[in-house]
């Protein structure tokens, strides 16, 4: 007879066989199958393997995966072993994890080795995408694929590196993409690395990451951004300075400078301070903004250069600095586009900018140089002093075709009214740059009126030498000094050619005294 104690105690016992079953079992139960991305030490699997999967363990963050029979020894009890979360992809039956194996062939035994200090790897395969990683000399990464839909990686001057884009993984799990011209592409069965990686740069170094992520332009760029007066031909030749993580050659290019430094990384010195090692460049961090590059030159003196971060991207600038000189011009041609001058002819403007100019000839060569030809284009290029841009709206340059291709330029300012545009002429010494800063000693100033057609029903031929006009001082003096001419009608009413040029008498905003 079986007391009620007995079948308790038999109850609990076959529990306890029961979870010993289930506990013993649970290490044999199988999740699946994946391929593993990156070979094992020991045992020394390479990468590609297609293997069991028995555990994840989100807490240690390792798999365990069975060791398969080829890669054990005859002394080997143990038939599995963990391996980081990161180093496996689990693809789930054995016949998928076949397919996956098969489609990562080419690359499972690719690796790649950093051959510069702070090499980046990015979000994506393109040169301005977020960095997510950043290499040092001698590291070890995984060559998972060929990056898809990849950018052309640039250098500083603008040409193309040689190389591909690959997707990659580190040791540590981050995955994203490198590109290959500073990298050593090999291959590796299993076990043990022999590359050595360099420790010395361990310590973040959370200064140069910022500095390396900002693009540095000359000093005068900025300067031209904080006047507000941007010489687009000089923004335009991009001249600035790469420290080259991309290529491990950092480039300065300047307006009297273009250099190369091929190094092997960048050594942090103290005091916001950088070398190049195996180059002579160093670098320090003057402001957050302002950074000093050093070089020796040829003479051994060395030099400074100071560069800077812009707040906004350079074509950028170039474009909005575009934009506002074409609505300058807009201005000009919408009041017109035809411009007459009693003396001086007729300026007529195509909506392109380009320009028509017939009858100048009591301004050459004094004005207008003689090799110039009554054709041309505009360009708002200049600007005003602030002692000038009370007097007049701006200034521009008008380059005109030269003969035998020769060209050649003269430089105004200019204001609008309702009837038409007044210039006068800024020679070279009132320019400061591309700042008009002062006016002639002797202001010369051509009053323009408005016209609906580039005849208005009358022609002059202003090409030729007009009476009393044989000078420029007689015809184009100082306007309201009263110099030069008459202004006296002709007998259809028209006013005589060599008259003075002045703003219509009814334009009271025009004080004719400041001239």
């Amino acid at each position: 007879m079986v007391t009620g104690t007995g079948k308790r105690n038999r109850l609990v016992f076959s529990l306890l066989a029961l979870f010993t079953v289930i506990l013993t079992s649970s290490c044999s139960r199988l999740l699946g199958y994946g391929v593993l991305l990156w070979s094992s030490e020991e045992p020394p699997v390479p990468s590609g393997t297609v293997l069991p999967v028995y555990i994840k363990s989100n807490i240690d963050q390792v798999w365990v995966v069975g060791i398969p029979k080829e890669y054990r020894t005859s002394e080997d009890r143990i038939d599995k072993f963990e391996i980081p979360l990161s180093k496996l992809e689990l693809s789930g039956s054995k016949k998928k994890a076949q397919v996956r194996a098969q489609v990562f062939a080419p690359y499972a035994l690719l690796y790649a080795e950093g051959l510069q200090d702070g090499l980046p790897i990015r979000e994506n395969p393109d040169n301005s995408a977020r960095r997510v990683y950043r290499l040092k000399q001698g590291e070890i990464i995984k060559i998972l694929s060929h990056a898809e839909n990849g950018t052309v990686a640039v250098g500083a001057t603008g040409d193309p590196l040689p190389g591909q884009w690959y997707k990659v993984l580190t040791e540590d799990g981050t995955t994203g993409y490198c590109f290959s011209y500073r990298l050593r592409v090999f291959e590796h069965g299993g076990g043990a690395f022999t590359a050595n990686i360099n420790d010395q740069q361990d310590a973040d170094d959370p200064v140069l990451d910022r500095l390396l992520s900002r693009t540095w332009s000359p000093e005068s760029y900025g300067t031209m951004v904080n006047n507000r007066r941007i010489d687009l031909d000089e923004l335009s030749q991009h001249w600035c300075f790469d420290p080259g993580q991309e290529t491990g050659v950092a480039v300065i290019k300047a307006k009297d400078v273009d250099r190369s430094f091929p190094y092997t990384k960048i050594r942090n010195t103290g005091s916001q301070s950088w070398v190049f090692d195996g180059s002579l460049l160093q670098m320090s961090l003057r402001s957050d903004t302002t950074l000093a590059v050093q070089f020796p030159e040829s003479s051994g003196i060395l030099r400074t250069l100071l560069f800077v971060a812009l707040p906004t991207a350079v074509d950028d600038i170039i474009l909005q600095e575009t934009a506002r000189r074409e609505t300058l011009f807009k201005a000009i041609y919408d009041l017109g586009p035809v411009y007459t001058s009693n003396n001086y002819g007729t300026l007529t403007f195509k909506e392109d900018g380009h320009f028509t100019w017939n009858g100048n000839r009591l301004l050459v060569p004094q004005v207008i140089p003689a090799t110039a030809l009554g054709a041309g284009y505009l360009d708002m290029r200049l600007f005003l002093s602030n002692a000038l841009s009370g007097l007049y709206a701006g200034a521009f340059t008008l380059h005109f075709d030269g003969i035998g291709g020769a060209g050649a330029q003269a430089d105004f300012m200019y204001s609008l009214d309702s009837q038409g545009f007044r210039i006068e002429y800024a020679p070279q010494t009132s320019l400061d740059g591309v700042t008009v800063v002062r006016r002639a000693s002797s202001p010369l100033v051509i009053y323009f009126f408005k016209s609906e057609n580039s005849d208005n029903g009358t022609y002059y031929d202003y090409s030729a030498p007009l009476p009393g006009s044989s000078s420029l001082g007689s015809n184009f003096g100082p306007a309201g000094n009263g110099s030069g001419g008459n202004r006296n009608p002709d007998s259809a009413g028209h006013q005589v050619p060599g008259s003075q040029d002045n703003t219509p008498q009814n334009q009271s905003n025009i004080d004719s005294s400041r001239y």
